[in-house]
């Protein structure tokens, strides 16, 4: 393993240096193989999330839409910091040039921002299925899903050019050693010669805004929707309803409650939180929630679980040619899935 990256000399001036973990140098190929599973998990199973929706007319509705998105915003926000996170653990380069550590940090900040949205979607989608079934349809148009999709865009570019605008301007004029695994917006700006609190103070109120508003609205929605289930007659309609939500739920406090506690321990600074803990959970923030998931949807959602079942059984069956009668019956399991997915209600799993 290389020396510290504390005493590199910069091989280019508009090239800064990504440390890792600041004093785990020595753990940093035990960091990089629980990373590597972690990261490659993240990338199957989101892949697989996004191959079944797709190629499953079933699943073609507004919920699956939004899982379809998240699964491939938790794809582009992994793969934006992962490799070069695993470079530096493996080998110690942590070499990236300017215009390469900006845009990984907008793609980073951009993609929490779309997340995040995507979070209050899938809220409101449940809220209309299980509040106002017989209006699902008409309020859940192709149209409104893709003005919520653009919405969720143009808000993610509006918040995160100002910021990227300020942090790219700022001088960089003495060390360019950033005391982290990736270009964190907070960990570069710390580098500039200028005060960097204009867009610090920029990233702390956006973030606080974005997150809590949507965290507003999801609330409100699940209490609506509890109160709603709890009013229901059927205990089976009840437990699937509280089971769809389940899942979101649980997703939701894995994105939010690391982002929430890594953004003030930042602001804490290392008198309080020791540095690297603070690498440390920003770090596996980019990449457990991206892991787990598909994990919590396959697990939790019934009618992913069910399809991703088939798929794999039709595929092993299919490569068994000495059990052709198998392999008929796998194929009518599947149909008769297909079919009683059709015609299930909204709020069924």
């Amino acid at each position: 393993m290389p020396g510290s990256p504390y005493n590199h000399t910069l091989p280019n001036a508009a090239t800064f240096i990504l440390v890792g973990v600041p004093g785990l140098e020595a753990v940093h190929l035990w960091l990089a193989v629980p990373l590597t599973v972690m990261y490659t998990v993240a990338l199957l199973g989101n892949s697989l999330i996004l191959t079944v929706i797709w190629a499953d007319p079933g699943l073609h509705e507004p919920m699956y839409y939004f899982l379809c998105v998240l699964a491939a915003v938790d794809i582009i926000m992994s793969t934006s910091v992962a490799p070069k996170m695993l470079t530096i653990f493996f080998s110690g380069n942590g070499n990236i040039s300017f215009s390469a550590c900006f845009i990984q940090m907008y793609i980073v900040h951009a993609a929490t921002a779309v997340e995040t949205g995507l979070l209050l979607s899938m809220a409101f989608d449940r809220f209309v299925a299980i509040c106002k079934p017989l209006h699902y349809q008409t309020i859940l148009t192709p149209r409104t899903m893709l003005g919520i999709g653009v919405a969720i865009m143009v808000r993610a570019i509006m918040v995160m050019t100002p910021l990227s605008w300020l942090v790219v301007h700022l001088p960089y004029c003495s060390s360019h050693v950033v005391l982290h695994s990736y270009c964190e917006h907070m960990a570069v700006a710390k580098l500039a010669c200028a005060d960097p609190m204009p867009s610090s103070l920029y990233s702390l109120i956006a973030s606080f805004i974005i997150v809590g508003l949507d965290v507003t609205f999801i609330a409100t929605s699940y209490s609506l929707i509890l109160r709603a289930v709890f009013n229901l007659s059927s205990q089976d309609a009840r437990f699937k309803a509280l089971s769809t939500c389940g899942s979101h739920v649980s997703v939701m406090v894995l994105y939010y409650l690391p982002a929430m506690v890594s953004i003030y321990m930042a602001w804490l600074g290392e008198d309080m939180v020791p540095l690297h803990a603070q690498v440390l959970l920003a770090d596996l923030y980019l990449v457990i929630p991206p892991m787990l998931n598909p994990v919590i949807y396959g697990l939790k959602t019934k009618r992913i679980r069910e399809r991703v079942w088939n798929a794999v059984t039709i595929t092993l069956t299919d490569s068994n040619c000495l059990n052709p009668k198998k392999e008929k019956r796998s194929k009518q399991v599947f149909a008769i899935g297909h079919t009683r997915s059709m015609s299930g209600a909204k709020v069924e799993e």
